[in-house]
């Protein structure tokens, strides 16, 4: 416990624009998934990740397709 508190309150460590490195989309979304679908899990909950994305697939072609059809 002490570490932390001495590398936060250390004024030697520089916090600079080049500390902070820039991810591409697909980066960002390999690196932290459960951001954009929640729990990624194993598959055997209704809310893991693979059915939010299965339901918002399903969700969007139903709209496109009544937007299209209506």
């Amino acid at each position: 416990m002490e570490e932390n508190n001495e590398l936060i309150n250390n004024p030697a460590v520089e916090y600079t624009d080049d500390n902070i490195r820039h991810l591409s989309d697909m980066e960002h979304v390999r690196t932290r998934p459960g951001m954009y679908i929640g729990k990624l899990g194993d598959g055997s909950h209704a809310e893991d990740g693979i059915y939010v994305l299965l339901k918002e697939i399903i969700d969007n072609s139903i709209d496109e397709f009544k937007m299209q059809a209506g």
